[in-house]
């Protein structure tokens, strides 16, 4: 230890001896750098709502009581490498060889549960990587059919799906957009070979599909913002909870404040156990 007062040995001697240089002796730690508060702050605004963007967390800083300008928040969050979570856009592209088929749901009338199915794919971002998510959802009763998790935009995870909801039920028309998946032979002949009607969104029109729509929303908003899944098992086994708990327990108001269960009146517990088959479809290097 040095003795800076002391009598006989200056403190040049005792740091020579020590094996020290001088210039550690003054040295005083720094108190927490301001940005580094910052960027604790802008983490905890992004954890309790992680759909907000760098303009959002830079309006709720301010309205804190910050005074920061919106450059530094975006930089700060690109260093920590933060973004808003949303849905991608432009999921699915058409092949251009691909036929389209006309929308049939304008002005119909759904008469019951298996009437009309919809169907869509959507973007579900991981603390580590992504995946993406297909579902069928059963226009009259909300009911979620079937649904497939997988790392790839390809069309087998969406044909694993529906052949676990056929086996089951059968619709009279399905929903889809025009994405490369559902204008594909593969979907296409399983539709016809069933006979069931096919239907397709008109181009950059998302609500002709608004139930599913409807549906990423309350599932994005219930459940994946809210428990930040960090890999993919995680994400499959939340996400299939979610879905039972949407399902069966999960009052809608458009329903006349009865669960989905409750208007399609059939229970699917093979659907659901079958859904246990999905690390064939995905990567098993991820699990």
């Amino acid at each position: 230890m040095i003795v800076k007062d002391h009598e006989e040995l200056s403190v040049r001697k005792q740091a020579h001896w020590l094996g020290l240089h001088r210039s550690t002796l003054y040295y005083q730690p720094k108190a927490k750098s301001d940005e580094a508060v910052l960027m604790n702050e802008i983490h905890a605004i992004w954890l309790k709502r992680p759909f907000y963007g760098y303009r959002r967390i830079y309006h709720a800083l301010r309205r804190s009581g910050h005074g920061i300008n919106i450059k530094k928040v975006s930089r700060l969050m690109r260093v920590m490498n933060l973004q808003a979570l949303y849905p991608k856009k432009r999921l699915s592209l058409p092949n251009k060889d691909d036929s389209i088929y006309p929308y049939l749901l304008r002005n119909l009338e759904i008469k019951g549960p298996n009437h009309v199915w919809q169907c869509d794919i959507t973007y579900i971002k991981l603390a580590h990587g992504f995946v993406y998510l297909v579902c069928l959802i059963d226009v009259h009763s909300r009911y979620i059919v079937a649904w497939e998790l997988s790392n790839c935009l390809s069309v087998d995870f969406c044909t694993t799906m529906l052949d676990k909801a056929l086996i089951q039920e059968k619709p009279e028309i399905i929903n889809t957009d025009q994405g490369s998946q559902f204008t594909s032979q593969v979907w296409i002949s399983m539709l016809q070979q069933h006979g069931i009607q096919i239907s397709m969104d008109g181009v950059g029109r998302c609500l002709d599909n608004i139930y599913i729509e409807r549906f990423w929303r309350t599932l994005k908003y219930e459940d994946i913002n809210l428990m930040a899944y960090d890999n993919v098992t995680e994400a499959y086994h939340g996400i299939k909870e979610f879905i039972e708990f949407y399902n069966n327990e999960r009052i809608h108001s458009a329903l006349d404040y009865k669960t989905p269960i409750e208007i399609y009146q059939k229970k699917l517990p093979a659907i659901l156990a079958a859904n246990d088959s999905v690390k064939c479809v995905l990567n098993p290097l991820l699990f």
